[in-house]
């Protein structure tokens, strides 16, 4: 799908053997392409870099929300604008293929938003970030959400100027997901499991989940909680607090 981190380029280019043998892809051994992905990513990271040099300047808290579509990343956003939009000024920057329904949705709760609709693009990058900053008022918010594509691949692979990248599982995606995309949960510090509510009615096995995600990230910090119930929002505002506190002292 994205002509940038190239995960637009067609994996399938062999045929079906009943071996079920694992074939590479021999585009990315080619020395030009590895060359160009790189220096996209080097670009990356440098506009990463200056973002958080904006957000520092302002004394911003900028937070990186990432997961599959569906798992419940705006809903979130939806809650803590509600609890906290009386205590701290809350800005958003919206990143999905097409419509700008969050982006509407995290408005009518009080925090002021900023739309990207990235078309054929799986992820935001630190450049588009870098235009939502800007069609921000900065000097007036004390925390920066950025919510990214839904998508467990690619996000993981740009850094777009955060201060902390927050990953979401949801219940109903299954306790295997950290396990097959490793490099998402590999990028988090703090993994949120949503929708504890839904445990009763699927075989996700938390506990297995949990451990599974230490072991790929042992320093990770890990929250469960329900945005329906409110179970573990208390737990997920008190890390948002902090890390506030701690960039203010």
């Amino acid at each position: 799908m994205c002509k940038d981190c190239g995960c637009s380029i067609n994996t399938n280019h062999h045929e079906h053997h009943d071996d079920h043998h694992h074939h590479t892809n021999p585009v990315f051994e080619d020395k030009k392409t590895i060359s160009v992905l790189t220096k996209i990513l080097d670009a990356n990271d440098k506009q990463a870099e200056s973002n958080r040099k904006h957000f520092d300047e302002h004394n911003i808290y900028a937070v990186n929300l990432m997961s599959s579509p569906g798992a419940g990343k705006t809903s979130l956003l939806e809650r803590t604008i509600e609890i906290l939009k009386d205590e701290l000024s809350i800005g958003v920057i919206e990143g999905d293929l097409e419509t700008n329904k969050d982006a509407e949705r995290v408005k009518a709760k009080g925090a002021v938003a900023y739309q990207i609709t990235t078309g054929q693009a799986c992820h935001l990058d630190a450049f588009m970030v870098h235009e939502g900053i800007h069609h921000l008022p900065l000097e007036d918010l004390d925390i920066v959400f950025i919510e990214n594509v839904g998508n467990l691949v690619c996000p993981a692979s740009y850094d777009v100027g955060a201060h902390t990248n927050v990953v979401l599982l949801s219940v109903p995606e299954g306790d295997d997901k950290p396990a097959k995309y490793p490099v998402m949960f590999r990028t988090a510090d703090l993994v949120i499991i949503t929708k504890i509510d839904l445990l009763p009615y699927f075989d996700f096995d938390i506990d297995y989940a949990i451990n599974e995600i230490k072991k790929l990230n042992p320093k990770v910090d890990i929250i469960k909680l329900s945005t329906k119930t409110g179970d573990g929002l208390e737990k997920w505002l008190n890390y948002l607090n902090t890390k506030i506190m701690l960039r203010r002292d």
